[in-house]
């Protein structure tokens, strides 16, 4: 399946890439994490492109979308972004499936309009995030250095150090797609240096941290769509105990669904695993 590309202006000055997998059917939009960009999904479109008009986001900053020249990647941002596409392509209802930094965009979507959702589905993301997986990524993001590279396979190999549990077909299109090639053959990541930087550990920072955290809480309480939290058995950033708060005591129609050997990036870890609970899910298998 080949997707059709369009660029979105989101803002008088940033236009975002969407890739549109099928035109029939309810509208299903897919958002990628921190650091991936839209084909991501891209051994998961084909199971749900035959049942749903499915498209799929750069999110600002990311793959062939603009940078912010501001810097501007909260998720309060990005969550301006996601309905400044909806109404470019006219969707008003419509299922939602967010990975990491996506989940927390579908989080803060639920808060301001819990009607439109037809459906959620979070991705090893949750209100609250484990310490561990926060540091793991900070390192992460430290050993990309200046994030240039020989070769696409340099890329790769670093990513299979990042995501150990990564299959390799899926490493390697994350490659392909996170680079692009410079005019002295050299490689570099498509996504925005700011991206990267260190989140500062300020008192500031961490109260607005908590503050988020309640307001996803609230925000969960009060959805009324049915909603799939799937979660790495491995998992580093979802914790067990987070998940089961939230399909237990908080979602009102909640369901978990715990991916095995994978961690926090199930869909590259897992895909098969993956595809089988999202598809129980939307599909109703």
């Amino acid at each position: 399946m080949e997707p059709k590309s369009h660029r979105v202006p989101v803002t008088d000055d940033l236009e975002l890439q969407v890739l549109e997998w099928s035109t029939d059917g309810v509208p299903l939009i897919l958002l990628h994490g921190g650091g991936n960009e839209a084909h991501l999904w891209d051994d998961f479109v084909p199971c749900v492109a035959p049942h749903y008009r499915v498209l799929a986001i750069d999110q600002r900053g990311h793959g062939d979308s603009d940078w912010d020249p501001e810097g501007r990647y909260d998720t309060d941002y990005m969550t301006d972004d996601l309905e400044a596409v909806l109404a470019a392509f006219e969707i008003d209802r419509f299922v939602l499936i967010g990975f990491s930094m996506g989940g927390r965009v579908g989080m803060k979507f639920a808060g301001r309009h819990p009607e439109r959702l037809a459906g959620l589905v979070l991705i090893d993301i949750g209100p609250e995030l484990d310490p561990r997986g926060m540091m793991r990524i900070r390192q992460e993001n430290e050993s990309q250095g200046s994030a240039v590279f020989g070769s696409l396979d340099e890329y790769t190999r670093l990513l299979s150090l990042n995501y150990p549990a990564g299959q390799p077909d899926a490493l390697s299109r994350m490659a392909k797609f996170g680079l692009r090639e410079r005019e002295d053959g050299l490689f570099e990541i498509k996504a925005d240096p700011k991206l990267r930087s260190a989140r500062p550990d300020t008192d500031e920072a961490r109260a607005k941290e908590e503050a988020f955290s309640q307001e996803c809480w609230d925000a969960l309480a009060k959805l009324p769509c049915p909603t799939l939290v799937v979660r790495g058995a491995a998992s580093d950033v979802l914790s067990a105990d987070t998940a089961d708060k939230m399909v237990d005591e908080v979602l009102q129609k909640g369901q978990l669904e715990v991916s095995p050997q994978a961690a926090h990036s199930v869909a590259t870890d897992n895909p098969k695993a993956f595809e089988a609970a999202v598809s129980r899910f939307v599909l109703g298998e």
